[in-house]
């Protein structure tokens, strides 16, 4: 395997405790240095593992494993060089948490794609999409005594076998457990069996907005839509189109309203979100994408 802990916390500790666990590593970018001169330590952006997945697909790793500045954020690169999206990783631990925890709450927020909520309900789950903020997560997971919750961002806790706090070194354990016990399979094939590969998706798109108006758009945004369509308001406003979604929050930290989109085909996430934009567009304190006006 490939370990890549950006320069960050994780940079000596990581590739010693995988390899303490029986890994072959292969460590780039694995001295501390608090400047990041290679790249942010962000595992979760495409283009800051764009090393990681040359990596990987160099040397022919099974899986490669990026730790954010801290150590309490992992994200997943599979044998092809695929980024594995929060929402994918969580599902793979889903399956793995239901099988001795039946009919478990399962929490995960609001920007988690719809086929999570299916995988995690077939698995005999109990799917709870919740405000983002892994902070929110691990209180309503306490509240729900949930053996499991997530984020996009790759905060994933875990209360069914570990103390009720984010470990990056942990949640890579608990991967690369599912991969060994997987009887041969290879991390693109349990990826490609979900059902988030039946779906397009963007990844999350921050749109500029004044501070004062964005929990007003946000507000509405969502009458706008529920005149026609089921409207989930636990945090924003995700749109349920049927075949698609589209979400519109705003960010707690920043002038910005968050904006993603899923749907069953490339068509259709195309007109899902214009139709968004186009309501969007109709507020001046918000800035649309230049390809979207």
């Amino acid at each position: 395997m490939t370990c890549d802990p950006g320069n960050g916390a994780a940079s000596i500790l990581g590739p010693r405790f995988l390899r303490a666990i029986g890994c072959q590593v292969d460590a780039i970018f694995a001295e501390p240095d608090g400047r990041f001169p290679n790249h942010l330590p962000d595992p979760t952006v495409p283009e800051l593992v764009r090393a990681l997945t040359e990596r990987v697909r160099s040397t022919g790793a099974d899986v490669g494993i990026g730790f954010d500045g801290d150590a309490d954020r992992v994200g997943a690169v599979d044998e092809l060089g695929r980024l594995l999206f929060g929402d994918q990783a969580l599902a793979l631990y889903a399956a793995d948490v239901l099988g001795k925890r039946p009919g478990s709450p399962i929490v995960f927020e609001v920007k988690c794609s719809q086929g999570l909520v299916e995988w995690v309900e077939a698995k005999g789950g109990k799917p709870i999409m919740w405000k983002a903020g892994h902070s929110l997560i691990k209180a309503k997971m306490r509240e729900l005594q949930a053996p499991l919750g997530g984020e996009m961002l790759g905060y994933i806790s875990f209360t069914n076998e570990f103390y009720d706090y984010d470990n990056a070194l942990y949640t890579a354990n608990h991967l690369l457990r599912i991969l060994a016990q997987s009887g041969g399979k290879k991390l693109s094939a349990l990826v490609d069996a979900l059902p988030q590969s039946r779906y397009f998706a963007t990844p999350e798109i921050r749109l500029g907005c004044t501070d004062a108006a964005k929990f007003a758009i946000v507000d509405g945004v969502r009458e706008h839509y529920r005149a026609q369509h089921e409207v989930l308001d636990v945090d924003g406003a995700r749109v349920q189109f049927g075949d698609g979604w589209g979400l519109i929050r705003a960010s707690n930290t920043q002038p910005v309203l968050v904006v993603r989109f899923e749907a069953r085909s490339r068509e259709r996430l195309q007109e899902i979100s214009r139709d968004v934009y186009e309501v969007l567009a109709r507020y001046p304190e918000v800035t649309i994408p230049a390809l979207h006006v």
